[in-house]
């Protein structure tokens, strides 16, 4: 018979973590910790470029801005609970923090599914429709476009937030997981949750289906109008502006569809966690590198930065 935990009374769960089953955690620890400061130098320096640099201030920059924020404040969300379990040897979250990083969590990592489906818009407009940029484009569209990712994340979130953490769970509070994620919870639930699973199918085309289908349709469009013009010096301009963008797209969707997507059969907890620690600690660190490498104008800045 299941034993039903009323979780208000203050009951905690326990996250496994990356480390239970790791014969070295403390070197997979100190890689994860250099892998963070990595994280955090990289996006703030991102943030400070587009900030100083005067020829950074369009559009493309400041959804870039907006781009680093999110790995930012994502990437604080989740190491400083692995840290604090592996420093102290305790892995219990209670109800309430369990709550506030799955809310959090959710809504940084919808919000940044929905910024590079505007992201990719950006190049859109920009190669396409080149002499109608200022106008599509303009500051207070781009504001707007930037705040319906932010509010239509937060309220998904929101709704995700109480309602699973509301559902009955059995006496096993373990979750095969290092924060507190949607799908590692359902395993814990002692409750029939077709339904809910069903709005979360939903959910998830929303976040993530729809944008990658409508950054796949913008590059076919900026790919077939770069071949339209001919031009090897403009195809080669055009693919280096987008290449990073797709690389970005391509590690982030790619991971997240493997891990929402793919049949329960075809992956386990292990692979969940591998999966999970891609897209939630090591993308985050990546998207700045990829960045400032491949892009002419962050590294210009960069090195008048370091030139003062």
């Amino acid at each position: 018979m299941w034993i039903w935990t009323n979780l208000t009374t203050g009951t905690d769960f326990v996250l496994l973590g990356l480390f239970h089953h790791i014969q070295v955690p403390s070197l997979l620890f100190s890689l994860i910790f250099v892998v963070f400061l990595v994280t955090l130098t990289g996006n703030i320096m991102m943030i400070i470029l587009i900030w100083m640099d005067l020829r950074l201030h369009t559009s493309m920059y400041f959804l870039l801005s907006q781009l680093s924020i999110m790995d930012l404040l994502y990437t604080s969300t989740i190491f400083p609970k692995i840290a604090t379990d592996f420093l102290s040897g305790k892995n219990t979250i209670s109800f309430i923090s369990c709550r506030i990083q799955l809310f959090l969590f959710t809504t940084l990592l919808g919000a940044e599914f929905l910024l590079l489906a505007v992201m990719a818009y950006d190049r859109y407009v920009a190669i396409c429709h080149p002499l109608h940029y200022s106008v599509l484009m303009r500051p207070t569209v781009c504001a707007f476009l930037v705040t319906g990712t932010w509010l239509g994340s937060l309220f998904n979130a929101l709704a995700h937030a109480i309602y699973i953490l509301n559902l009955p769970y059995c006496s096993s509070l373990e979750i095969h997981h290092f924060i507190c994620e949607i799908p590692a919870l359902l395993k814990l639930v002692c409750a029939d949750t077709t339904h809910y699973e069903n709005g979360l199918h939903v959910s998830s085309v929303v976040f993530l289906l729809i944008p990658i289908s409508a950054i796949m349709a913008s590059y076919g469009q900026i790919l077939s109008t770069v071949l339209r013009l001919g031009s090897n010096l403009g195809t080669r301009k055009a693919l280096t502006t987008c290449s990073s963008h797709m690389i970005v797209v391509s590690l982030f969707y790619g991971t997240a569809i493997i891990k929402y997507f793919l049949p329960k059969a075809y992956h386990t907890t292990e692979q969940d966690e591998v999966v999970s620690v891609f897209y939630t600690i090591v993308t985050p660190m990546l998207n700045p590198l990829i960045y400032s490498l491949r892009n002419k104008e962050v590294s210009a800045a960069l090195r008048k930065v370091l030139g003062r």
